[in-house]
């Protein structure tokens, strides 16, 4: 954001070895263990590899993305703007991809929203570390804690360095340690000035499709401290209405005694 003046019943089914291979009571299975015995190294290349699995399937959804903007408060004083934008990601006849704005609504003064703000809303919200991505950061393995009842392995993230003109996500990012997919990132977009700056959100993913963990939600309630103002400002992002892109083909019968269709 820049400043405006600038800016059971249940039925399981249970494979039992035979008796001379029986997981002895209480001892993990031989995968479970693998995956626990993987160090930071390897968690970073199965769940970059993952990533990239996730964002060329990301790429071939159709959906629709809603951000709502509230300048809570501007030096303490309770306002009342808001700007609510209404994306839809959709897929033309030739198979191209292109986000179109539905509906957007602003009455936002004391920040202006900046074309760096949309690239945060397109690309760094929805953050992917893919394979390509992964030389671009830093990663340090921080170890495991719970996130939405999921035990994750969890990494800081930071740029090594920032081509001009490109924003760049700087936090944390959970890494679920069965599925080794990413499943929540905490922290900001990067570079930031006095004079356009960026609350720190969390974005939560859920599975699609039972395959793939995509973003769901984003939230941000932050005061950032601008040259003159202190500006608190509250962002949700909500992710809906996934679907496949399914290509629209047509198939012409000709018939052997008349020509070929111009």
């Amino acid at each position: 954001m820049r400043m405006a003046c600038i800016l059971c019943a249940a039925i399981m089914l249970i494979c039992v070895p035979p008796q001379s291979q029986a997981q002895a009571p209480g001892q993990p299975d031989s995968q479970t263990a693998a995956k626990k015995d993987l160090t930071p190294e390897q968690i970073i290349q199965q769940f970059s590899q993952k990533e990239s699995e996730f964002y060329d399937a990301w790429m071939q959804y159709m959906y629709t993305q809603t951000a709502v903007i509230k300048i809570v408060s501007k030096n303490g004083v309770p306002t009342n703007e808001n700007m609510r934008i209404v994306y839809e990601v959709v897929f033309k006849d030739d198979g191209t991809r292109e986000v179109n704005i539905l509906r957007r609504a602003d009455n936002l003064h004391t920040v202006s929203f900046t074309k760096e703000d949309e690239e945060v809303f397109e690309n760094v919200h929805p953050f992917a570390l893919t394979a390509k991505e992964i030389p671009l950061y830093n990663l340090i393995y921080l170890g495991k804690e719970k996130a939405d009842e999921l035990n994750c392995h969890v990494f800081s993230v930071a740029p090594k360095k920032m081509q001009k003109g490109k924003m760049y996500f700087e936090g944390k990012i959970y890494v679920d340690d069965q599925d080794l997919q990413i499943v929540k990132t905490i922290g900001k977009a990067v570079p930031q000035t006095k004079n356009n700056q960026f609350p720190e959100f969390e974005t939560i993913r859920q599975m699609i499709d039972g395959k793939y963990w995509f973003p769901v939600w984003t939230h941000a309630d932050s005061r950032l401290y601008f040259s003159q103002d202190t500006v608190r400002i509250e962002e949700t992002v909500t992710y809906d209405d996934y679907k496949m892109f399914r290509a629209k083909t047509r198939i012409l019968s000709v018939s052997p005694t008349t020509p070929d269709p111009q």
